[in-house]
Formats: structure tokens, sequence, C-alpha cells
């Protein structure tokens, strides 16, 4: 379900109209749109929580921009901005889909997100108590956004228990999968990351030359097991039947959001 739900909120990163948003609101450049909405549901906040909560960026990076960024645009105004963004966005992506078939896609998407279990997550609790919206395509992408920041939520706390830290788990994707430019923008500097890549070393995970071990692979499946086993209550609680519809209603949906997401995104999901 991940893969359906995921595509739905990234177009906030991703589509024109969604950075345009933020622009609007004096947010202009990339990483102040960034760090302001995602960062919104949880209040003006300083640097701290999120560079815990967001997990993979390093300190400075997170430091530059807030709080500075609440003196261009205050919370309420980023989660305006998001919210506008992402649902001109999806808008002009499946304008194609019938207003009942969104309308049931909202519905059972807000039904599965309505049962995230929010101990514990910090981002998943602080979006889960946004309002949801009154049109069906900002109750959709509100809905993905809570699951979405759910699920990060217990994956950080899954890399957390596998003791990984932020820049050890950057360098381990890019050694399995990911390509390093992708993720160099996250404000680690090159001694960090070759610093990353020997402890990966010396716990086994990467050879001598940098490749992946099947030590490392079963290392981190683990912490990929961890994570699905932490995301699943809302879908126990939707059930198999409603699972299955939504995931059919979602199919067309993502697949038109994976026309703005790059193939080779940080987000990580597999290209359609």
């Amino acid at each position: 379900m991940w893969t359906h739900y995921e595509p739905v909120h990234a177009v906030t990163y991703f589509h024109p109209r969604a950075r345009a948003a933020y622009e609007a609101a004096g947010l202009r450049g990339y990483w102040r749109g960034y760090f302001a909405g995602r960062a919104a549901p949880l209040g003006p906040t300083g640097p701290a929580p999120v560079l815990a909560a967001f997990f993979t960026f390093a300190p400075h990076m997170v430091a530059r921009a807030l709080p500075a960024v609440w003196q261009l645009a205050d919370p309420e105004e980023a989660l305006r901005s998001r919210l506008t963004g992402a649902v001109q966005a999806l808008a002009e992506l499946v304008y194609e889909l019938p207003e009942q078939h969104l309308a049931e896609a909202a519905d059972l998407l807000s039904a599965a997100a309505d049962e995230v279990g929010t101990a514990g997550r910090v981002l998943g609790a602080a979006n889960a108590a946004l309002p949801r919206g009154e049109y069906p395509l900002a109750r959709l992408w509100q809905a993905a956004t809570t699951l979405r920041e759910h699920r990060g939520d217990g994956h950080v706390a899954a890399l957390v228990a596998a003791d990984l830290d932020p820049v050890e788990t950057l360098a381990w994707r890019v050694a399995v999968d990911m390509p390093p430019a992708n993720l160099l923008g996250r404000g680690w500097s090159e001694q960090e990351w070759a610093q990353a890549r020997e402890r990966l070393a010396d716990r086994g995970w990467l050879t001598s030359d940098g490749q992946p071990t099947e030590r490392g692979r079963a290392g981190f499946r683990a912490v990929e097991e961890a994570t699905d086993s932490a995301a699943a209550r809302p879908w126990q609680a939707l059930g198999a039947t409603r699972t299955e519809r939504l995931r059919e209603l979602l199919d067309p949906i993502a697949l038109a959001a994976h026309r703005v997401i790059p193939p080779d995104s940080p987000i990580g999901l597999p290209a359609r």
C-alpha cells in the first residue's frame, strides 16, 4: 500500500504547482518550501525536533532553514500553501478520473488514516490532527500524508533500533540502489560520508571497496520488515476487502503521480 499512497503525497515535492504555491507564500527556493511545509504541522518549531523527526539531514542544513522560514510564512500559511499546491497538482494529474472514483478513494484512504496509532509517532500524530479538507482531493492528499508520515516515524524507530545513524543510512542506500547525487544535497560533508562508509564496513555491512554484504542486506531487510510491521495497523483495521478496493482505486492515481516523480527519487519508490 505504501507504493500506492506515497506517490499521492510526493507531488508536493515535485510538481511545479506545488512549488509555485510555496513561492506565492514567500517560501522561495526548494528547501524553504520543503522544511516549512513538512514541519508546519509541528507549529513554529526550531531545528532540534525537525532534525530528529526528519532524520536524514545534516544539522547545519536544518538550522539554516529553521526557524528562519517562519519569518517568511507562519505555519498556518505554510499549511495552506502545502495543501493548495498538492491539490492543484493532483487535479492536473488525475483530471480524467471520475469524481466518484476520487471520492471513494478519499473515503477509504481517510478511513485507513483514522486508524493510525499516534503514540511515539511525532509527524504522524501532527498530521493526523490536521483538518482533512472539504473536497475529495484535499482529503485524499491529507490522508496519504498522514499515513506516509506515520510509516516514516516507524521507519526512523527501526533505524534507531538497528543502531544506524542518518548518514550511515544514506551511505547504505547509495551502496545498494540510490544514485549518490540524490542524497548529497542533505548537507553531509565528504568526510562524514567517508566515515559512515568506514563504520558500515567495520560492522560487516560493506566490503572494503564499498559493496553491500549479505550480512548488511539481511540487517537492512530486518529494518524494512520492522517498518512494514509497524505500519500494518491501519490496513488490518480497514480489512482485506476494502484494502484491495482502495489499492485498485489508487493505482491510476499513483501512476499519474509518477509522471512528476523522478525515477531515481530519494523517496525510493519503485519506478512505474
